[in-house]
């Protein structure tokens, strides 16, 4: 199966302190490496105020991961457990 290359977007809770952050970053991440995706980056955008409120939130921090992946376990996972964590507002996958 051929390689594509994906953009993962996802919104993490302004509230949430760094050591969290890094421990919810990192978490994800292995979701995606253990099932087959290889990551050529990941890394916080910035943090941005929505135009509407999203879970009592009215900011959000951006994390974008850059990947490639024949491997659609790897997405789907990401997406299951990602829609389960309070920690994320809102996620995006995008084949580039």
């Amino acid at each position: 199966m051929e390689e594509h290359k994906y953009e993962v977007t996802y919104i993490i809770r302004p509230d949430l302190n760094d050591a969290d952050k890094k421990k919810l970053v990192d978490r994800f991440d292995k979701i995606l490496t253990d099932n087959g995706a290889k990551l050529i980056d990941s890394k916080d955008w910035q943090k941005r105020r929505f135009a509407y409120e999203i879970g009592n939130y009215n900011e959000g921090i951006y994390h974008v991961i850059n990947m490639t992946t024949d491997q659609k376990a790897a997405l789907d996972e990401f997406d299951r457990l990602a829609k389960y964590d309070d920690n994320i507002l809102r996620h995006m996958i995008v084949r580039r």
